[in-house]
């Protein structure tokens, strides 16, 4: 090869993919969506399992009728037929979700000095991009402080942080417009990084904020776990006082529940609309109605 003369980039079909970013015996969640019916299909098995030519074609004769295909990045437990955060059994893969501004938070991605060079850039839809990273020796609490300290960074999609997300499996169409747009993964790194390799600022058990949030839980009451739907409508009221576009925060949400929510666009519509309801109301009260200490934050019911 003379000195002008550049390797191409690897991109993986949906097993190699599959194979570079899982070991074999690895127990992954596979998720098919049709947006259409609002359906949704989640299987659990092995990663070679999902990479084998039989589950190939089952997914490829999913996606030629209208479904979607995701996949889980991290492995889950061996007894897991959910795929929970609590069904997690190691984090193998921190990634961002370049849903807005995509071509300019790749290259700041790219070019960063605090972030190491990406395993996997995927074009999950026009100039929308799903960057991944392979990594060992973190911890759940480490993972997700990663995945928020990048989104902060970036500017990637804040509903994209939890490390039970699924993203999009190259070599599929994106059913999501009305011409298939087939998702492509390039491989830019086969090394698998640490903690420190990433140079951001992430929240440790015992700095100000973190020590403030366990405060906050301790004196709150009565104080239960949040549901699902309870983050999405706090997601939905902070994003609208920070004069985020109504449109795009249900869109967002849409997207987020897509995979369990039978009809999601209604969902983050009607979440959206309490949302909005809920910070008018705040507007339009009277310092006396409001008062001076700081009050509970109502929480949306489940729907």
């Amino acid at each position: 090869m003379n000195s002008t003369e550049t390797t191409a980039p690897f991109r993986p079909s949906a097993s190699e993919y599959t194979l570079d970013n899982f070991e074999p015996a690895d127990r992954i969640a596979i998720l098919v969506l049709n947006r259409d019916s609002a359906d949704t299909t989640q299987r659990i098995t092995s990663a070679q399992k999902v990479a084998s030519p039989e589950f190939q074609s089952w997914l490829r004769y999913k996606n030629a009728n209208g479904w979607d295909i995701y996949v889980g990045m991290n492995p889950l437990k061996s007894d897991a037929w959910t795929r929970t955060k609590e069904d997690i059994e190691s984090i193998k893969h921190v990634y961002i979700d370049l849903d807005h501004g995509g071509p300019e938070a790749l290259d700041a991605i790219e070019n960063s000095s605090i972030v190491p060079k990406p395993n996997y850039v995927l074009n999950s839809s026009p100039e929308k991009h799903q960057v991944v990273w392979k990594v060992e020796g973190m911890n759940l609490e480490e993972a997700e402080g990663l995945l928020h300290a990048m989104v902060q960074e970036f500017g990637g999609d804040p509903a994209a942080t939890d490390a039970n997300r699924v993203l999009r499996v190259p070599g599929f169409a994106n059913k999501k417009y009305e011409t298939n747009f087939y998702v492509e993964a390039r491989r830019e790194s086969t090394e698998t990084y640490h903690l420190r390799d990433f140079k951001l600022h992430i929240d440790s058990q015992d700095s100000p904020r973190h020590s403030y949030d366990n405060r906050v839980k301790r004196e709150s009451t009565p104080r239960v776990s949040l549901s699902q739907s309870e983050h999405d409508w706090a997601f939905a009221k902070r994003a609208l006082a920070r004069g985020d576009d109504p449109e795009v925060v249900i869109q967002r949400i849409a997207d987020y529940r897509a995979y369990d929510k039978n009809d999601p666009n209604y969902y983050a519509q009607h979440t959206v609309m309490k949302a909005k309801a809920a910070l008018d109301s705040a507007v339009t009260k009277t310092p006396n109605e409001t008062g001076s200490k700081s009050e509970p934050i109502a929480i949306a019911p489940e729907h």
